[in-house]
Protein backbone atom coordinates (compact mmCIF):
# COMPACT_ATOMS: atom_id res chain seq x y z
CA UNK A 1 0.00 0.00 0.00
CA UNK A 2 2.36 2.40 0.46
CA UNK A 3 4.16 2.00 -2.88
CA UNK A 4 0.64 2.92 -4.29
CA UNK A 5 0.50 5.99 -1.71
CA UNK A 6 3.99 7.24 -2.85
CA UNK A 7 3.22 6.39 -6.91
CA UNK A 8 -0.03 8.70 -6.39
CA UNK A 9 2.15 11.18 -4.59
CA UNK A 10 4.83 11.50 -7.04
CA UNK A 11 1.76 11.06 -10.42
CA UNK A 12 -0.20 13.89 -8.61
CA UNK A 13 2.47 16.10 -8.55
CA UNK A 14 3.79 15.92 -12.06
CA UNK A 15 0.06 16.42 -13.25
CA UNK A 16 -0.42 19.61 -10.83
CA UNK A 17 2.89 20.98 -11.89
CA UNK A 18 2.26 20.28 -15.49
CA UNK A 19 -1.39 22.05 -14.88
CA UNK A 20 -0.32 24.98 -12.90
CA UNK A 21 2.78 25.39 -15.80
CA UNK A 22 0.86 27.94 -17.90
CA UNK A 23 -0.15 30.24 -14.93
CA UNK A 24 4.21 30.33 -14.40
CA UNK A 25 3.42 28.52 -10.79
CA UNK A 26 4.50 25.52 -9.02
CA UNK A 27 2.44 23.07 -7.15
CA UNK A 28 4.30 24.25 -3.72
CA UNK A 29 3.68 27.84 -4.75
CA UNK A 30 -0.06 27.36 -5.38
CA UNK A 31 0.04 25.51 -2.23
CA UNK A 32 1.44 28.43 -0.43
CA UNK A 33 -1.03 30.13 -1.84
CA UNK A 34 -3.86 28.34 -1.69
CA UNK A 35 -3.12 27.99 2.25
CA UNK A 36 -2.56 31.83 2.72
CA UNK A 37 -6.34 32.66 1.22
CA UNK A 38 -7.21 30.15 4.62
CA UNK A 39 -5.15 32.03 6.88
CA UNK A 40 -3.74 35.41 5.98
CA UNK A 41 -0.66 36.93 7.81
CA UNK A 42 1.56 33.31 8.80
CA UNK A 43 5.05 33.44 9.53
CA UNK A 44 7.38 31.26 7.03
CA UNK A 45 7.84 28.47 9.90
CA UNK A 46 4.13 28.14 10.05
CA UNK A 47 3.13 27.57 6.24
CA UNK A 48 6.17 25.23 6.02
CA UNK A 49 4.52 22.77 8.61
CA UNK A 50 0.88 23.71 6.48
CA UNK A 51 2.32 22.57 3.38
CA UNK A 52 4.62 20.17 4.73
CA UNK A 53 7.89 21.81 3.45
CA UNK A 54 11.15 23.09 5.00
CA UNK A 55 11.74 26.22 6.35
CA UNK A 56 14.45 26.78 4.18
CA UNK A 57 12.27 25.39 0.79
CA UNK A 58 9.43 27.63 1.82
CA UNK A 59 11.82 30.96 2.37
CA UNK A 60 12.65 30.42 -1.78
CA UNK A 61 8.84 29.84 -2.55
CA UNK A 62 8.07 32.92 -0.71
CA UNK A 63 10.44 34.64 -2.95
CA UNK A 64 9.61 33.63 -5.50
CA UNK A 65 6.08 34.28 -4.85
CA UNK A 66 7.20 38.28 -3.56
CA UNK A 67 8.83 38.62 -6.97
CA UNK A 68 5.72 37.67 -8.77
CA UNK A 69 3.83 40.20 -6.62
CA UNK A 70 1.32 37.64 -5.23
CA UNK A 71 2.78 38.06 -1.65
CA UNK A 72 3.63 40.52 0.94
CA UNK A 73 5.48 40.63 3.36
CA UNK A 74 4.78 42.40 6.89
CA UNK A 75 6.72 42.95 10.69
CA UNK A 76 4.39 41.79 13.00
CA UNK A 77 3.39 44.43 15.24
CA UNK A 78 3.61 42.70 18.48
CA UNK A 79 6.76 40.78 17.57
CA UNK A 80 9.21 42.81 15.48
CA UNK A 81 11.20 39.83 14.48
CA UNK A 82 8.57 38.01 13.31
CA UNK A 83 7.24 38.55 9.96
CA UNK A 84 3.53 37.96 8.80
CA UNK A 85 3.16 36.75 4.82
CA UNK A 86 -0.18 37.86 3.42
CA UNK A 87 -1.63 37.07 -0.17
CA UNK A 88 -1.75 40.42 -2.49
CA UNK A 89 -4.80 40.95 -4.74
CA UNK A 90 -3.06 39.27 -7.85
CA UNK A 91 -2.21 36.60 -5.70
CA UNK A 92 -5.81 35.90 -4.70
CA UNK A 93 -6.26 36.26 -8.75
CA UNK A 94 -3.83 33.35 -9.93
CA UNK A 95 -4.98 31.09 -7.02
CA UNK A 96 -8.58 31.59 -8.72
CA UNK A 97 -6.98 31.20 -12.24
CA UNK A 98 -5.50 27.94 -11.07
CA UNK A 99 -8.17 26.20 -9.04
CA UNK A 100 -10.15 25.18 -12.55
CA UNK A 101 -6.98 23.28 -13.45
CA UNK A 102 -6.29 21.66 -10.45
CA UNK A 103 -10.19 20.64 -10.01
CA UNK A 104 -9.33 18.74 -13.21
CA UNK A 105 -6.52 16.94 -12.58
CA UNK A 106 -8.59 16.06 -9.23
CA UNK A 107 -11.56 15.20 -10.90
CA UNK A 108 -9.63 12.99 -13.59
CA UNK A 109 -7.70 11.03 -10.47
CA UNK A 110 -11.47 10.41 -9.04
CA UNK A 111 -13.58 9.77 -11.86
CA UNK A 112 -14.06 6.22 -11.30
CA UNK A 113 -15.43 6.44 -7.86
CA UNK A 114 -18.81 8.00 -6.94
CA UNK A 115 -19.42 10.83 -4.68
CA UNK A 116 -20.09 9.10 -1.74
CA UNK A 117 -17.05 6.79 -2.27
CA UNK A 118 -14.65 9.90 -2.80
CA UNK A 119 -16.07 11.55 0.88
CA UNK A 120 -15.10 8.30 2.42
CA UNK A 121 -11.96 8.29 0.42
CA UNK A 122 -11.26 11.99 1.67
CA UNK A 123 -12.42 11.07 5.49
CA UNK A 124 -9.75 7.69 5.07
CA UNK A 125 -6.59 9.90 3.91
CA UNK A 126 -7.47 12.33 6.39
CA UNK A 127 -7.44 9.58 9.35
CA UNK A 128 -4.13 7.98 7.83
CA UNK A 129 -2.19 11.59 8.27
CA UNK A 130 -3.68 11.70 11.81
CA UNK A 131 -2.57 8.20 12.89
CA UNK A 132 0.98 9.05 12.15
CA UNK A 133 0.52 12.00 14.03
CA UNK A 134 0.12 14.68 11.75
CA UNK A 135 -1.98 17.35 12.46
CA UNK A 136 -4.68 17.77 9.72
CA UNK A 137 -5.99 21.52 9.62
CA UNK A 138 -9.39 21.67 7.37
CA UNK A 139 -8.90 23.86 4.08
Amino acid sequence: MTYVIGRLERTMRRQLDEALRPFGLTTPQYATLVELGVRAGQSNAQLARRTFMTPQSMSEVIKALEGKGFVSREADEAHGRLIRIMLTPAGAKAVAACDEAVDVVENQMLRELKPRDREQLLADLKSCVRMLGVGFTEI
